[in-house]
């Protein structure tokens, strides 16, 4: 038996694809029956997020309530958020929902442990670093953060910007000379903290990029198989 997975999207479009994508990557699937039901509700009319959190711009929870009750009520029995600032409202949205949502820093910080790294490197918007979403649940693994220094990190969301807009090569130039500075600072490994910077931010010899949307689907496939006993890490 399996479940049928619903995905909050549209945040952006293209990260949206990518969680699918990931997802049926992951899956340990021989024919085209044993894939998982997916729904997906690519709405990129939702607002802002950084405004959203940072400046009192329109509030957020309506819209992702709206998609996940949609979700919900065809026939989904499993949620994810493909956008890592909008986790800062999962909290009220799953009190309007009753499948469960999986929560993409909560399931990074346990797979971080494994690994058994104690400093780690954050790209991620301003939003996601200034409410700590991944540090409280690193912290809660002996996990430390390194964020970039107010320079670096308008790089990082002038990277941002770059991928929601298209340009992918220059938004990876801005996270590659971020990346630099902060292993050279004693990062073991970077936190692509943000469903555009892991569109193009992938492991090399010189960095271990560790990617919280792959990590999210991986929970899916296992959550989504009710009895697949395999080794999907």
């Amino acid at each position: 038996m399996s479940k049928t997975v619903g995905i909050i999207g549209g945040m952006g479009p293209m990260a949206t694809v990518d969680m699918m994508q990931k997802i049926i990557s992951h899956t340990p699937a021989k024919t085209d029956q044993e894939h998982l039901h997916i729904i997906v509700d690519n709405n990129p009319k939702i607002p802002d997020r950084m405004a959203a959190i940072l400046s009192g711009g329109t509030d957020l929870v309506p819209f992702l309530v709206q998609s996940a009750q949609l979700l919900q009520n065809t026939g989904a029995e499993l949620l994810v958020i493909a956008c890592n600032s909008a986790h800062y409202f999962l909290p009220e949205v799953q009190k309007e929902v009753t499948v469960p949502i999986l929560n993409m820093p909560n399931e990074t910080a346990i797979y971080m442990k494994k690994l058994a790294l104690k400093k780690v490197g954050m790209l991620a918007t301003d939003a996601t670093l200034r409410k700590k979403l991944f540090h409280k649940p690193f912290q809660s693994q002996g996990i430390t953060l390194l964020e970039p220094d107010p320079y670096m990190q308008k790089m990082v969301m002038k990277g941002i910007f770059h991928i929601k807009q298209g340009d992918l090569k220059s938004g990876k130039a801005c996270f590659l000379s971020v990346c630099d500075l902060l292993v050279k600072n004693g990062a073991e490994a970077i936190v692509a903290g943000c469903t555009e910077i892991s569109l193009v931010l992938h492991s090399t010899a010189a960095v271990i990029v560790i990617d919280p949307t792959d990590i999210l689907t991986q929970s899916v496939v296992k959550e989504g198989y009710d009895q697949y006993e395999g080794d999907l890490s």
